[in-house]
């Protein structure tokens, strides 16, 4: 069954409820690095109806904000020391939210057969590339400044995900863990090559250099598109997770949740005992049916 794909046995085909959204994000700087230039953001995106006037004496039964458009998640993780990093990732989530609310006839244009979404996607990608590159350019002071960029929407009845650089969404349902990024690493290029065994990348000192970032020499916008349904659990995280969590860990945390903060504030307690050296933001989020 292809990821995320309902089958006859699913609870519900209808779209979730705002109140049936259990989602939860953190981040923290870790043991060892002095600031967090990792940042996150989770939003709804809401069609409103703002009336300015009317003589009708019922208003409350009109369809004001009510409707809920889409659900976003971004995990961004800031490259470049010093405060450069820190400005990346803030700019990117800014930039993509910006974009992604100005691309509003999109949400009714998101069948098999229409590319609007994943082509807003992948422009809002490079709006964010070109904003940091802007930035630093403006700044002129020769700091590096670029950041990962993983963002998640839900767009019922599918799921959007962009992807630039080694921040990663797993997807977790009936027990099995997914990595549904790839990570654009050096390392990772390598092993599609054949050139790296798997064993051999994660020891390897490429592991962690980055072959596309926001801001960085290349920028690769990758957008997927996967089907909705309401067994499925979601968790982005930057790699100050996966340093020091195992997949395996990852899978059993998600397996014993009771809630997306408390899995989340537990995985981060995993990461912080396994060493914590680097920033650590975890969002996870799942369907919670309340009928």
């Amino acid at each position: 069954m292809p990821l995320g794909c309902a089958d006859g046995d699913s609870m519900t085909n209808r779209k979730p409820r705002d109140d049936e959204i259990d989602v939860f994000g953190l981040s923290d700087r870790g043991t060892v690095r002095a600031r967090n230039e990792d940042h996150f953001l989770l939003a709804s995106v809401h069609r409103r109806v703002n009336v300015i006037g009317t003589n009708l004496s019922e208003v409350e039964r009109l369809p004001l904000d009510d409707q809920r458009l889409a659900f976003m998640a971004m995990v961004a993780d800031g490259v470049g020391g010093s405060s450069g990093g820190d400005r990346a990732s803030a700019i990117a989530l800014e930039i993509a939210t910006q974009y992604v609310a100005s691309s509003m006839d999109c949400y009714d244009r998101t069948d098999a057969m229409d590319g609007a979404m994943t082509g807003a996607l992948q422009s809002a990608a490079l709006h964010c590339h070109q904003a940091v590159l802007d930035r630093a350019s403006e700044e002129g002071d020769g700091s590096r400044m670029a950041t990962t960029l993983t963002l998640w929407m839900g767009v019922w009845p599918w799921y959007y995900l962009l992807q630039v650089g080694d921040s990663r969404y797993y997807l977790y349902r009936e027990g099995q863990l997914t990595q549904v990024t790839r990570d654009q690493t050096i390392a990772q290029e390598l092993v599609d090559q054949g050139i790296f065994t798997r064993a051999i990348a994660e020891r390897s000192q490429f592991k962690n250099v980055l072959s596309s970032a926001i801001g960085g020499e290349s920028s690769a916008p990758v957008v997927t598109r996967l089907r909705a349904d309401w067994d499925n659990v979601h968790l982005l995280c930057t790699d100050g997770l996966t340093k020091h969590v195992s997949d395996a860990r990852i899978a059993e945390r998600l397996a014993t949740m009771t809630s997306s903060r408390q899995v989340c504030e537990s995985l981060l307690q995993d990461a912080l005992d396994g060493g914590g050296s680097d920033n650590i933001t975890i969002i996870v989020g799942r369907a919670a049916p309340r009928d």
